[in-house]
């Protein structure tokens, strides 16, 4: 091409695009203004209808938020697409139910829009009618089928965060809308009780302060979250739930200074009064940093503990000579902080441990614990496990109702005679719940395989969970979740099985539950020797290394659990996958002397020996020659010859072993490393060979596979 007109071309095309830009920014700043004219001159002139604007604003878009239905129709008419996303992912479908349009949200979703769709921060149409309190939107977008219950769904990077996770209910009450509140829970099914990724319920969200732009009154303001919050109560919230900063629904109510909040909470009797937030603040001791005297006084008639935190001096200090005299009637007294420095076993969980060791916690009997989510440890769909203090002993608390604690407590109790089953350490009750609490770990056995490990690593790791599984069906359970996260990981390295999901089933007579965790821990097998590389349900036999020494046996083991082999864990726990090569090395050359003086023909040498199977046809040929010739013409004694049968290969091992010679030791080495790395696939095939034969299969036995 003519370098000029390939200029000119280039010019061109730089031309139509600022034109292009040109026409898009004019087109959406009509359609802001409104102005229906200019809209339609842009869109003659050849504007794209489905421009973006900053912020990725399409004219659809900024149509909805203008609440201008004929403006709507007509981009829609030209073309708008009702699916486009602005930057942070949301529609013109969600920006409807903020603006709470019914018309326009009945004409999207006429377009094939789902209901339930959302934005990059898990924002759905129905959650930001909760928001902007767009009731009759609300109520069309219910009709319509959308989830009341939904939580808002983030990236794995936020949720990290812990954020998102949060409902619509939540989302009316921490906008103070009391109607909407009511909507939700009476006429749509909305769960109070749900909880956002900071593990907030609905309640707490209410009882938060709350930064808004609404022109409303303060005492506006506190008078919904009253009204909200006595709603709440009358429908079963949990009063336990605590914000991300530790604190109570007390402590919440008592922040507000709502007298009427406060003793509704006290009147469940299901709030623990002297329970305190990360800072180790009661609601008595909020109470007195307010100077509320008609709040602490109720506090103290209720017997909150006036023994922990300096009462007098933040009363003195506040020149609240009432409240200082109000203590004094309850005993305050001043307690100096005396706590040595200490330090934790636990590595992972040091510094939430030394927090806990240094905060204000009201006692559970020898128990410390803090149920909020800088000391939770793991999420279970029972609830959450949380780090304690049992005396001096790092522990995992595990926190139910008296009656579900109650059978968790005798089903571990069952694994207290177990090496790998996690064994209950303490328990304690109180107020109508269980603290169960068990020997801390450090890691799971996903997160234990991110670190670099060797070949005995794996097997170690393989023959404890292997342990695991056998003793949980030797009590009697199928496990039915053998997940990684279910195999914790101690400072010693030692794995322990755990069901904190409650998802074990008693085997009674019903093998398939048995076949189902053999099943599992062959994926399971797999997962843990190509060093967790692959999600669990990806792994399979074709990520394993050829290159292993234990190649051959560990999917000879797969393979087994696979077709629900007969000799159970038990049996398969003395697969020579488990044995080291020295074992190995022992087994073969023994084999030779238990099959010698058998009758000629018989079923063990024919079965090692079958020339389809053999895995060796021609070993004479792969053995290094000087080896061969030596064994063939010792030193001393007569001359030996050597067939291909394998059985002749055991008899030149044993001789070998039993009758050293120099000249091969120092050409080969070990003899146990030689043999199994030149003929890697030997001792499975001898182990099969006689164990698939119930006349000789007692010859493969061996007592000791650690060896």
């Amino acid at each position: 091409m003519d370098p000029t007109a390939h200029s000119q071309q280039e010019a061109s095309t730089a031309s139509s695009m600022e034109k292009a830009e040109d026409l898009a920014f004019k087109l959406n700043a009509a359609v802001r203004n409104q102005n229906i004219k200019a809209v339609l001159e842009l869109l003659k002139k050849g504007a794209d209808v489905n421009s973006k604007a900053e912020s990725g604003w399409t004219p659809l878009q900024s149509a909805v938020q203008a609440n201008n239905e004929d403006l709507v129709q007509l981009l829609m008419d030209k073309g708008a697409c009702p699916h486009a996303r602005k930057d942070n992912g949301g529609t013109a479908f969600i920006e409807a139910a903020a603006v709470g349009n019914v018309n326009m949200l009945k004409l999207l979703l006429d377009c094939g829009v789902d209901i339930n769709d959302h934005d990059d921060n898990g924002f759905t149409a129905f959650m930001e009618a909760a928001w902007y309190g767009n009731e009759e939107a609300l109520k069309f977008l219910y009709s319509k089928g959308a989830n009341v219950n939904l939580r808002r769904e983030v990236n794995e990077e936020k949720a990290k965060l812990h954020k998102g996770g949060a409902t619509a209910l939540m989302d009316a009450c921490r906008k103070r809308r009391f109607s909407v509140v009511k909507i939700l829970v009476q006429d749509m099914g909305a769960d109070v009780n749900i909880r956002d990724n900071k593990d907030r319920n609905a309640l707490i969200h209410a009882l938060k302060k709350e930064h808004s732009n609404r022109k409303v009154s303060d005492k506006e303001i506190y008078e919904s979250t009253v009204s909200i919050g006595h709603f709440l109560l009358d429908c079963g919230v949990d009063v336990n739930s605590k914000d991300e900063c530790g604190k109570t629904a007390l402590i919440l109510a008592v922040e507000m200074q709502s007298l009427d909040l406060v003793k509704a909470l006290l009147e469940k009797g299901e709030i623990d009064i002297d329970d305190a937030d990360e800072e180790g603040n009661t609601a008595l001791m909020v109470a007195v940093e307010k100077n509320d005297d008609n709040i602490a006084k109720l506090l103290c008639e209720q017997e909150a503990r006036t023994d922990v935190g300096n009462l007098i001096a933040v009363a003195n200090r506040n020149r609240a000579h009432k409240m200082a005299h109000l203590l004094r009637q309850y005993n305050a007294t001043f307690v100096p902080d005396t706590l040595e420095d200490w330090e934790p076993n636990s590595k992972r969980w040091r510094d939430q441990l030394k927090n806990l060791y240094k905060m204000y916690r009201p006692m559970i009997g020898k128990l410390k614990t803090f149920q909020y989510i800088q000391q939770k440890i793991r999420n279970t769909s029972q609830g959450g496990i949380y780090l304690g203090l049992y005396g001096e002993t790092e522990v995992a608390v595990r926190i139910s109702r008296s009656t579900e604690g109650d059978k968790e407590k005798r089903f571990f109790e069952q694994c207290g005679n177990s090496t790998h089953l996690l064994k209950l350490f303490q328990f304690e009750k109180a107020r109508g719940y269980m603290y169960l609490c068990f020997p801390l770990w450090e890691k799971n056995l996903e997160e234990h395989l991110q670190e670099p490990k060797d070949e005995n690593d794996y097997k170690d790791a393989v023959r404890m969970i292997f342990q695991a599984v056998k003793e949980l069906h030797s009590i009697g359970f199928a496990h039915r979740d053998l997940h990684p996260r279910n195999f914790l990981i101690d400072l010693g390295g030692k794995i322990s099985l755990v069901d904190f999901d409650n998802k074990r089933q008693l085997i009674e007579d019903n093998k398939e539950l048995i076949n189902s965790d053999l099943e599992a821990l062959s994926r399971l097998v797999l997962y843990v020797l190509t060093g967790g590389g692959k999600p669990l349900q990806q792994v399979s036999t074709k990520d394993l290394s050829a290159d292993s020494p234990d190649y051959k046996e560990a999917l000879d083991l797969v393979r087994c659990l696979v077709s629900h082999d007969e000799r159970g864990l038990e049996g398969l726990s003395k697969h020579p996958y488990f044995w080291s090569k020295q074992a190995r090395f022992q087994f073969l050359k023994s084999i030779w002397n238990k099959i010698k003086d058998l009758p000629k023909g018989n079923a063990a040498s024919q079965a090692l020996n079958a020339p389809k199977s053999s895995p060796y046809p021609s070993w004479t040929t792969q053995i290094d020659k000087l080896v061969l010739d030596i064994m063939k013409n010792p030193r001393k004694g007569r001359q030996f010859s050597y067939s291909n049968d394998v059985t002749d290969l055991l008899r030149l091992m044993r001789n070998l072993d039993e009758h050293p010679d120099s000249r091969i030791s120092n050409t080969i080495g070990n003899y146990a490393e030689y043999f199994l790395k030149v003929f890697p696939a030997l001792t499975i095939h001898v182990y099969n060979s006689l164990h698939q034969n119930r006349k000789y299969r007692h010859l493969a036995d061996i007592q000791d596979p650690s060896l």
